[in-house]
């Protein structure tokens, strides 16, 4: 592998690329839409294949949301990128401003592998739209999809060396983040997070970073039982709990504990799950469940860790309950398809209990008292809150998608998603026909005592604007003098 080289051909390609429109950019986006939707069949095969889950997931968690984001790129994206006009204050009055959107060059995206066509097609088609070129490093555990998503870039007509995709372990990923990227947008674990925050840091190589979770759902006594119970499943074991923004950690009010514990379990028991898409991650929600258990948790659903096959990639879901805050599950991310649940008193304590652990990625409350589920919600520390849902705001190309604590730097997703792959330029113009300006030399007794009058009359204790508008709009001595 020749980083050099690669860098290389993003640089060139993102020439041209940057110097298209954004309307001929989309075009690129509309082909690439059709050929994505017309290769779907073969790609949920692939998908199932590759990672395990069920062809359903394929379609609607991976192959519909990225069809879904593109459409809203050809609807809102040339308006998010083009120039913003700003206000501009008193002082400066008679100027325009503006903020520009610029692309950053090259981008490198580095790529996980429990949705491997979603969490990499969204963060590169952001990149791209926004003017910039592109160098991805898909996970190397699905890497039977690499030559695919390069068919699929070719198929849609884009442009030779501008979307490179660099198959290959942590190694390669280490060299490539070594290469000097404009930015470097990675999802996965928080400690690779930390190793190329690290790195980046030497070099002042901005990062966006979208780690792991530990996400919370609360039901409240007054909660649509029903509907949080299949709620409940759902965002704990889709995609076989391989879900940065799954349901890890759930806590119902003491009064209805009995009655949801009862009926969660008979619901889990009919759940049909995929497989586990790689081994590594099998023995992770192994080793935390058997230390769950050891530390006296007990494990109501699910076969014990001590019978599973050690070969297997199939795990049955897992319900744990009197889960403590001295086990490893209670604070880190299991990744797989278990979830512990427990009883809570009172609002005050589901909070804090919600807030104990190191992650912020999601969370959800659910009631049917809205007021007072949006006041839990509002003192979580989540970067993506559901009501009487789960998981759903990622899903929605309008909202920002992004963690607090452990749980990332920065967003994408909504305009902020095709924001930060760019630069900022901040403009202010000038009709040029005065021959001075106020703020700059001679400082004059006149120019001081209008200063004066403005920081009294407009920001003081008793504002009075109207006393130096008028002062303002007279043609001062620094203006052009009339023929």
């Amino acid at each position: 592998m020749d980083v050099a080289q690669i860098y290389s051909t993003a640089e060139e390609a993102s020439r041209h690329w940057k110097s298209l429109s954004i309307q001929g950019r989309l075009t690129y986006f509309r082909s690439f839409q059709k050929v994505l939707a017309d290769r779907a069949e073969d790609l949920s095969e692939i998908l199932q294949h590759t990672t395990g889950k069920p062809a359903f997931e394929a379609l609607t968690a991976e192959i519909l949301t990225v069809l879904t984001t593109i459409s809203y790129w050809e609807r809102e994206g040339a308006r998010q990128l083009l120039p913003a006009k700003t206000r501009t204050p008193l002082l400066f009055w008679g100027r325009r401003s503006w903020i520009e959107y610029h692309p950053m060059g090259v981008v490198l995206i580095i790529a996980p592998w429990n949705y491997p066509l979603q969490l990499t097609l969204i963060p590169a088609l952001s990149a791209l739209l926004a003017g910039n070129a592109v160098i991805l490093k898909p996970s190397e555990v699905t890497s039977e999809l690499d030559g695919y998503l390069e068919k699929l870039f070719a198929e849609a007509g884009f442009p030779a060396g501008l979307v490179q995709i660099v198959s290959g372990d942590g190694e390669v990923g280490a060299a490539l983040v070594q290469g000097d990227p404009d930015l470097i947008f990675f999802t996965g674990s928080v400690a690779t997070g930390r190793k190329i925050q690290q790195a980046s840091a030497n070099k002042l190589i901005p990062t966006i970073l979208e780690l792991g979770g530990k996400d919370p759902l609360i039901i409240l006594e007054d909660a649509p039982l029903e509907r949080a119970v299949q709620g409940a499943l759902w965002g704990s074991f889709t995609n076989c709990g391989q879900v940065c923004l799954g349901t890890e950690r759930i806590y119902v009010q003491e009064q209805i504990y009995g009655d949801f514990l009862e009926r969660f379990l008979q619901e889990a028991q009919q759940v049909t799950l995929g497989t586990m898409t790689w081994t590594h991650q099998v023995q992770v929600v192994k080793d935390q469940v058997a230390d769950a258990i050891a530390k006296g948790a007990r494990l109501v659903l699910g076969d014990d860790p001590q019978t599973w096959d050690s070969d297997s990639l199939q795990i049955k879901p897992l319900v744990l309950v009197d889960v403590h805050g001295g086990m490893n599950i209670a604070t880190q991310e299991s990744f797989g398809p278990v979830v512990s649940i427990t009883p809570f008193s009172s609002d005050e304590e589901v909070i804090r209990l919600a807030n104990a652990t190191a992650y912020g990625l999601g969370a959800s409350v659910w009631s049917q008292d809205l007021v007072r589920a949006r006041s839990i919600a509002s003192r979580l520390e989540a970067g993506n809150i559901s009501i009487n849902d789960t998981m759903i705001t990622v899903a929605n190309p309008h909202l920002p998608f992004g963690g607090v604590k452990n749980s990332g730097l920065g967003a994408y997703h909504g305009p902020e998603g095709l924001r930060v792959f760019c630069t900022t330029r901040a403009v202010m113009e000038s009709k040029g026909r005065a021959r001075s300006e106020l703020n700059w030399f001679p400082y004059t007794s006149e120019k001081e005592a209008l200063i004066r009058a403005l920081v009294k009359n407009v920001y003081g204790s008793q504002r009075r604007w109207w006393k130096v508008i008028p002062k303002a709009l007279i043609p001062p001595l620094w203006w052009p003098k009339k023929d």
